[in-house]
């Protein structure tokens, strides 16, 4: 459709928050979306064949799941006399319904499957263009009003914090990676590939330490699943599972060589820890601790509400040392909010968590299971590339909250639709 570009420009410029004109709780990406939203429904209404497909089944099932969780939770927060921040109350009011609407309209249609194909190699183009221009930004070879592309000593780009950028670039990348999986030749695949460069350069940038772990579980995940395919499903011996079965018996012998790391390794696990642990956003020493406590604090406000949730919005308070932390004046915060107003309104950064303090455990429950079909799925179809992007989603959303990013539910519908009556073939490129 000629409104698949609005859909990956307000996919990729959501994620580009700086560009939100001040105190307006939508910028040019939200604009794109609701642009692409309008012809899109009035495209489907028209289509006599429209029909209620598994993926689009699957979808409305989950919203209606996470929609009950999320009102049952409000009235139960109303009910127990929560106080909550209103105007980020409001705020997830009105942004799951956008992505409710964004995530249906997507698997809506009998075309969904080729039309997400072609909006994934747009998403992977369009994505690798617009990173071009924020490399250039951080480099000062553009300039970009009063954008500031930098969080202390780390690249955040258009985004408000790197983490944003990070999951953006870990989505891109893993995309380029499906479509060099299923290229059906060689140039093909070369320029899938070559799209996955900027978003791997610029997730470094970003210092993230949880865009580093999934880059490097992203890659054993892959390799595992492609060495099991050849293993398992080729009709009689060839060269290339013969080296597959050289690999897997190889292995022992290389765990065994790295028995003398061991202790290195331990001795950096701890920093490792420390690092995945910003709560902050800033690296401070207490910041595991922080981490840990709040995590601590998210469990214990959804049991508080009988596993009922308190409704949407941020449910945990401000830490103390992150308030400390304000109050010197030698610091110079990047990121303003959430303001101290002496309201609940701080985040577990913990997708399970903060998703259970607000619909409780219907909500976590119907998130994990549109997460886990779609890892299901991709798996069955053998479409491995996306089964590496869901584990990746996973791995961020344990250390982050990235259900409100439009890119988190492009990918799983693209994951669902991709999926669906596809026939594995063991003949196909890289099998």
């Amino acid at each position: 459709m000629k409104c698949d570009p609005l859909l990956v420009l307000g996919v990729l410029l959501s994620t580009a928050s700086q560009l939100r004109p001040a105190n307006v709780p939508i910028g040019p990406g939200e604009v794109c979306l609701l642009a692409w939203m309008v012809p899109t429904l009035c495209h489907l209404m028209m289509q006599r064949e429209s029909r209620f497909t598994p993926a689009l089944s699957r979808m409305v099932i989950f919203w209606l799941l996470f929609g009950l969780a999320q009102s049952i939770g409000t009235l139960t927060g109303f009910v127990i006399g929560d106080v909550h921040d209103t105007s980020l109350f409001l705020h997830d009011v009105f942004a799951y319904p956008l992505l409710a609407a964004v995530s249906l309209l997507s698997v809506a249609g009998p075309d969904a499957r080729p039309r997400l194909h072609r909006v994934a190699w747009l998403l992977v183009t369009m994505g690798s263009a617009i990173l071009a221009l924020q490399v250039a930004h951080v480099w000062g070879l553009i300039s970009v009003g009063s954008l500031d592309p930098w969080y202390w000593d780390r690249v955040r780009g258009w985004s408000s914090n790197p983490n944003q950028l990070a999951f953006l670039c870990a989505i891109l990348g893993l995309l380029s990676l499906h479509l060099a999986d299923v290229a059906v030749s060689a140039p093909v695949r070369i320029a899938a590939i070559a799209t996955a460069i900027l978003p791997i350069y610029v997730g470094r940038l970003t210092k993230s330490d949880t865009f580093a772990l999934v880059l490097v579980a992203s890659g054993l995940i892959f390799i595992t699943l492609k060495l099991r395919s050849w293993l398992l499903h080729q009709p009689r011996p060839t060269f290339r599972s013969t080296v597959a079965w050289l690999a897997v018996l190889a292995l022992p012998l290389l765990v065994a060589s790295l028995v003398p790391l061991a202790h290195t390794l331990s001795v950096d696990a701890e920093a490792l820890a420390r690092n995945l642990a910003k709560g902050t956003e800033q690296d401070t020493e207490n910041t595991a601790e922080v981490r840990f406590a709040i995590w601590k604090q998210a469990f214990d406000r959804g049991l508080e509400s009988g596993m009922l949730g308190l409704g949407p919005g941020p449910h945990l308070p401000i830490p103390e040392s992150i308030l400390e932390g304000r109050a010197d004046p030698s610091d110079d915060p990047k990121v303003e909010h959430p303001a101290d107003n002496g309201i609940p309104n701080f985040e577990a950064h913990n997708t399970p968590l903060d998703i259970f303090t607000q619909g409780g455990f219907l909500a976590v429950l119907s998130l994990y299971w549109l997460v886990g079909t779609a890892f299901l799925l991709t798996f069955r179809a053998r479409l491995y590339g996306l089964t590496t992007l869901v584990s990746a989603i996973t791995i961020f959303t344990m250390f982050h909250l990235f259900v409100r990013p439009p890119s988190f539910w492009l990918a799983i519908a693209i994951c669902l639709v991709a999926a669906e009556r596809r026939k594995a073939s063991p003949a196909r490129a890289w099998s």
